[in-house]
């Protein structure tokens, strides 16, 4: 089986090779690059697996990166950050990242987070092919489309349609919709979610759910998820 690839953008000398040393010492094939735009380079070049990213590179910073990424791929997109202010946390999320990490992070705490999003990305539909989080009722599918509205779900094709047009999702953003898409008029809380689409086995930061259910809500219609104050989101029927 070929090994991973990790693009990984950082512009501090030791805490790339540090980080490049721990990652290829678990079996990751690393490309480490010092600025963005070497990165983008590096990116066009290689097609990686996954790209870890650092907010404050020179050259084109990370949130921009990482949009020029997405403009071209789904490939899943790790944002590294040496804070957790808000601002930073959620524009790389608005960018199109998958996940953020905060600095200084613990090597295993890092691979753990990229096996999880590897994990997802690589079983959008779950490890069997199953749709995670349930099955689809009778009255909802017809031939594995659930139907809400104008929007179709192809569960086993992983396609959506809205009015009849395609819409283009991420795998993150995928898997969020099948998990609604399990228990329409159901209330989904954001630890849930966490646990199903992100696989967090431990307490994660909610902001990640909701700036990804506010991307999804401008791909598939703002009133077909609704919120739920004090509990979560739920999916209209």
């Amino acid at each position: 089986m070929a090994e991973t690839h990790v693009l990984f953008v950082e512009d501090d000398d030791v805490i790339r090779e540090a980080t490049q040393l721990a990652l290829e010492r678990v079996g990751f094939t690393v490309t480490a690059m010092p600025d963005g735009l070497s990165g983008l380079e590096a990116f066009r070049a290689d097609r990686p697996d996954i790209a870890l990213l650092d907010v404050m590179v020179p050259g084109l910073d990370g949130v921009s990166l990482c949009r020029r990424i997405r403009d071209e791929s789904t490939v899943p997109v790790i944002m590294l950050s040496a804070r957790a202010d808000s601002i930073d946390v959620v524009l790389g999320l608005e960018a199109g990242a998958d996940d953020y990490v905060t600095k200084p992070f613990d090597g295993a705490v890092l691979v753990a987070r990229i096996r999880a999003v590897l994990r997802r990305f690589g079983h959008a539909a779950g490890p069997d092919g199953a749709h995670p989080g349930g099955t689809e009722t009778a009255d909802e599918a017809l031939g594995g489309v659930l139907v809400f509205g104008d929007l179709e779900v192809d569960t086993d094709g992983m396609e959506v349609r809205r009015a009849g047009e395609q819409v283009a999702l991420t795998p993150t953003e995928m898997r969020l919709l099948l998990e609604f898409s399990s228990a329409p008029g159901t209330v989904l809380s954001r630890d849930r979610l966490l646990e199903r689409v992100w696989d967090y086995g431990w307490g994660g930061d909610t902001r990640v759910v909701d700036v990804h259910v506010q991307r999804l809500r401008t791909k598939i219609g703002q009133d077909r998820i609704d919120t739920v104050r004090g509990f979560g989101y739920k999916l209209r029927g």
